[in-house]
């Protein structure tokens, strides 16, 4: 049998899961490689992975998939790593820049912006834009490990989790585990048990960690508290009530 193809998110916030899978004893017959988010969706949309921890905004774009695990990237109100970031109040914003890596953060950005902030705003891609450089009345939305270290930089710091829960009342699914067809029941069972191993080994998964923007102190915090990894009921209810905004806005 052919090892199976995982691509996952080299982010802080997937440390305790890549550790899993790895470590873990727990999983075979695998290929991992890991990618910022929106690379991981198209390796599953182009048939190059046959199993991926996918940005849900990108899940509009297939004809079909599947949610495979119990297990996520989510947040029960702040998260620290997908902010809004800003020398302007919110609501005197007139352009905001969109970090090119997810889907997700863009398309909750517009959620926001539309239904809980009331703004009108100009919508421009960060690349290529130095986004310390920004000027009165523009605000940026960064995701990711780079996010620690920008923050300080900014008057205004608005996290977009926290902003959905205020929102919804409900927690927000940031990326899930898919795949677009079938995939051995042992392989799953051992997929499911390393990921449960991994999370219950938050403080261990560190030790992957490489060029750390912040202190282990912080890092440890930042994934026991703000990183909500279980896809339980109330998550499976957020994340299709985003999937509902973005069909309504047609926003994929």
């Amino acid at each position: 049998m052919k090892p199976i193809r995982i691509s996952a998110v080299s982010y802080y916030n997937t440390l305790p899961l890549i550790y899993g899978i790895l470590h873990s004893g727990l999983l075979t017959g695998y290929e991992l490689d890991l990618n910022i988010p929106s690379v991981c969706a198209d390796k599953l949309l182009r048939g190059e992975s046959d199993l991926s921890l996918v940005p849900v905004g990108a899940l509009p774009a297939f004809n079909s998939y599947r949610l495979i695990s119990d297990y996520c990237i989510g947040a029960v109100g702040k998260v620290k790593s997908v902010v809004l970031l800003s020398n302007s109040s919110v609501h005197d914003l007139r352009t905001i820049y969109l970090d090119t890596d997810s889907r997700t953060s863009v398309n909750l950005a517009r959620v926001l912006v539309k239904r809980l902030w009331n703004i009108q705003v100009e919508w421009k891609s960060l690349a290529q834009i130095n986004p310390l450089l920004l000027g009165p009345g523009e605000g940026v939305v960064l995701i990711g490990d780079k996010t620690f270290k920008a923050r300080p930089n900014f008057q205004f710091c608005y996290d977009l989790a926290e902003a959905w829960f205020e929102l919804t009342g409900l927690p927000f699914v940031f990326a899930a585990w898919v795949s677009t067809s079938p995939l051995p029941a042992e392989f799953l069972q051992q997929f499911e048990a390393a990921l449960t191993w991994g999370v219950n080994h938050r403080k261990e998964s560190m030790q992957l960690a490489t060029n750390l923007m912040i202190g282990e102190d912080e890092l440890l915090h930042y994934l026991e508290n703000y990183i909500s990894f279980q896809l339980d009921e109330s998550k499976k209810k957020g994340l299709d009530l985003f999937l509902s905004f973005l069909k309504e806005d047609q926003a994929f």
